[in-house]
């Protein structure tokens, strides 16, 4: 028995705000060990970006990600200011 090779994904476009906001959360993944959770917050966070979520404090504090090295306040800044330079 054989199985059909998995269908192909697109990727989003490098200057998409999707990837953009991905691409932040992909930076920290020293502090954020599982990549679950770094897709579970970009995606959060791509809805804040969007206005139609939480502000990244919030965010981190409810998505409940495993963060290590660094306190959530300070991880919260760094996200915050990268958030800052993506032009809506």
């Amino acid at each position: 028995m054989s199985t059909l090779p998995s269908p192909e994904t697109s990727k989003f476009p490098d200057e998409s705000i999707e990837k953009r906001v991905y691409n932040i959360i992909e930076d920290l993944r020293e502090y954020l060990p599982i990549i679950n959770d770094r897709n579970r917050l970009g995606y959060c966070l791509f809805k804040y970006v969007m206005s139609e979520g939480d502000n990244p404090a919030v965010t981190l504090r409810n998505a409940k990600v495993k963060i290590d090295g660094i306190s959530i306040e300070e991880l919260s800044n760094k996200i915050s200011a990268e958030l800052e330079k993506i032009p809506k």
